[in-house]
C-alpha cells in the first residue's frame, strides 16, 4: 500500500482540525449572542462549591408528619426531604439582599397560594411609594405562580417574575424559586411542613 502521508493518522488528524477551526467561530458566536450569559455562568461558577446536597438529619430529627424544608441564605439554595425520605429536591433560589431583611430559624407553612396577589409591604411602600398597592396574579407579578406564605409574617416561598434574580440576594426576606420549581414543590408540600432557615 502507498504511503503518500494522508493516511488514516493524517486523515482523522486534518478532520479534528477542521472541526476545531469550525467549532471556535461558532462558540464565541453564541455565546455573544445570550444577553448576561457571562455573568450567570459567572455567578453559578461562584456558587457552585456552596451548592451540595446535604443531609436532613444535620438540621432536624425527623421528618414527620410532613417533610421538611431547609432555606440556605448562604448557599442561596432550598432543600426539600419528603417526610418517607424518597424525594430530596435542591433548588437555587433568591435569598434577602440584605441582613436587616434576614430572618433564620424554625417556621413552617401555613397557608399554600396559587396564583398569588401580591401585595407591597408597609416597609417596602415605605421606601418606595411608587409601588402598586397590588399586583394581581400574572406574568408580571413578583410573587410567581405559586406563594407558601411562613408562620412569619410577610416571608414567603413563591415563584418570581425575573428569572436574574435566582441565586442573588435579591428580596426584601423571601426566597424565589423558579416558577416550575415552586409549582413541584408546591404539589409536594404541605400546610405544616416545617421550614428552617439558616
Amino acid at each position: 500500500m502507498k504511503n503518500d502521508g494522508f493516511g488514516r493518522r493524517g486523515f482523522i488528524a486534518a478532520g479534528a482540525a477542521a472541526m476545531t477551526a469550525m467549532a471556535t467561530p461558532l462558540r464565541a458566536e453564541f455565546t455573544g449572542e445570550i444577553e448576561g450569559e457571562r455573568s450567570i455562568r459567572e455567578r453559578v461558577d461562584r456558587n457552585a462549591m456552596s451548592f451540595q446536597s446535604v443531609d436532613w438529619r444535620d438540621h432536624f430529627d425527623t421528618l414527620q408528619p410532613h417533610g421538611a424544608i431547609l432555606t440556605d441564605i448562604d448557599s442561596r439554595a432550598l432543600h426539600f426531604w419528603s417526610a418517607d425520605e424518597e424525594t430530596y429536591l435542591l433548588y437555587p433560589c433568591s435569598v434577602p439582599m440584605a441582613e436587616e431583611f434576614e430572618r433564620r430559624g424554625d417556621t413552617e407553612i401555613v397557608l399554600k397560594r396559587r396564583d398569588p396577589v401580591w401585595i407591597p409591604t408597609p416597609n417596602m411602600r415605605e421606601r418606595d411609594p411608587e409601588l402598586p398597592e397590588r399586583v394581581e396574579p400574572g406574568p408580571e407579578n413578583p410573587m410567581g405562580t405559586r406563594a407558601l406564605n411562613l408562620t412569619w409574617t410577610h416571608y414567603r416561598i413563591h415563584g418570581i417574575d425575573d428569572v436574574r434574580k435566582i441565586g442573588r440576594k435579591a428580596s426584601n426576606g423571601c426566597f424565589g424559586l423558579y416558577n416550575h420549581q415552586v409549582e413541584e414543590l408546591f404539589e409536594r408540600v404541605e400546610v405544616g411542613t416545617r421550614v428552617r432557615v439558616i
